[in-house]
């Protein structure tokens, strides 16, 4: 197949995404047959507006310093194209004579290049489709782990590392309340952050366990009886055994996205749960947070394991796509104690579908992880992890007694 290339990133930025878009473009110059490689500019949204950047005229050493930094380079869109959008898209890429289609993105982004891919087969245009693992939830379906997750998972450990020790330091109730809908696998890595036994965060809330607000706080006054001090870990997305979210049941009114998804992030979990503590237990220092947006994109705080793997997909994308017969998703495959392998699932293996925490990650209680989970965790937080430590506790006898 000869003819043009088109790279796109769509849904939250990462801190590892440019990774994948720079392993596309660079694998793509390596082939004579492709004429030009060009990237659509705020993803399918550029697509249909015929937004593109010809990256064909990029120099090496500039995509090299684009990889290595945080967020969409080619800039994203929350854009959940149906039918009618992805027909739109197609004529596009036709008229623009595009032989190569690669997609960075999650969920939705699998399918939207399902649903292209089976236009161009219906009107039997030679069009490669190939969707490009990415998002920090890590849910995509047959992936061991997603690019983008091991960084903002590495992100998570370490702020709840620096939470305890402050925590420590001033005691009292922090939580915090971490990305993730569906799937609690961020809202985990908090227990990575762990080094003493007595170290938080105490309680860890997942969406893959029913949340009830009674239970949370007799948990609370159990850990805070126990230390005198309690970190909590929770997944927006926590909801109750009917499925509804506890940001909805706490808030006085609900804020509804553009696709009439529930607004999750902004404070307002974290503030309801810590005015719920107040209220009903009576301490006077609690507080809370939202990590947002600075858990996707920090800068300084990336998995070196993340960025190589990132790297691989958007290169093996190419690869697949070039000496390839079929359209699909790359996934990434664990073997050994740590080392991984890509494979081209097919489309609909992965479109649209939600992966979410293992049972065996979780602990019978439901507020902790287990040892599975920190052994599955720990190699892709990449090298160089800090650690925290604390003075031995050999204490002055008293003199006064007082």
């Amino acid at each position: 197949m000869n003819g043009k290339v088109l790279v796109a990133q769509g849904g939250g930025p990462t801190a590892v995404i440019n990774q994948s878009m720079v392993g596309a473009v660079l694998e793509s110059r390596k082939f004579r047959n492709i004429e030009k490689v060009y990237g659509a500019f705020h993803g399918v949204r550029g697509i249909v507006q015929e937004d593109f950047l010809d990256l064909t005229q990029e120099t090496t050493h500039n995509l090299e310093l684009v990889a290595g930094t945080p967020s969409s380079a080619l800039g994203s869109t929350r854009d959940k194209p149906d039918l009618k959008y992805c027909q739109e898209i197609f004529k596009v890429l036709k008229a623009h004579e595009i032989g190569y289609f690669f997609y960075i993105g999650g969920n939705d982004s699998s399918d939207t290049v399902r649903i292209v891919s089976e236009e161009a087969r219906k009107a039997d245009y030679a069009l490669r489709c190939i969707h490009i693992p990415k998002t920090i939830d890590n849910d995509l379906t047959v992936n061991d782990h997603t690019p983008g997750f091991p960084s903002a998972a590495r992100f998570v450990a370490q702020a709840f590392m620096g939470a305890n020790l402050d925590n420590w330091a001033l005691p009292g109730v922090y939580i915090g309340v971490v990305m993730g809908r569906h799937a609690g696998f961020l809202t985990a890595a908090a227990a990575l952050g762990k080094k003493f036994p007595d170290d938080g965060p105490h309680l860890i809330y997942v969406p893959e366990r029913a949340f009830d607000i009674e239970k949370f706080l007799a948990s609370v006054k159990a850990t805070m009886d126990k230390h005198g001090r309690c970190v909590i870990a929770v997944s927006e997305g926590i909801a109750d055994e009917n499925h509804v979210p506890i940001a909805t049941k706490l808030a006085e009114e609900v804020e509804r996205d553009a696709h009439g998804n529930i607004q999750l992030g902004g404070g307002g979990l974290a503030e309801m749960l810590v005015d719920v503590i107040k209220k009903r237990l009576g301490y006077k220092r609690v507080r809370g947070d939202t990590f947002g947006y600075v858990q996707r994109s920090f800068v300084g705080c990336v998995s070196d394991v993340d960025q190589r793997e990132a790297r691989e997909v958007g290169e093996k994308a190419v690869q697949f796509a070039m000496w390839g017969d079929r359209d699909g998703s790359v996934t990434i495959h664990r073997t050994g104690f740590y080392s991984v392998d890509y494979h081209l699932t097919d489309l609909l293996e992965v479109a649209g579908k939600t992966k979410v925490m293992p049972d065996e990650f979780i602990s019978p209680c439901g507020t902790d992880v287990t040892d599975a989970f920190r052994m599955y965790l720990r190699p892709l937080l990449g090298s160089g992890m800090p650690d925290a430590y604390r003075l031995r506790q050999n204490r002055v006898p008293k003199i006064l007694g007082l």
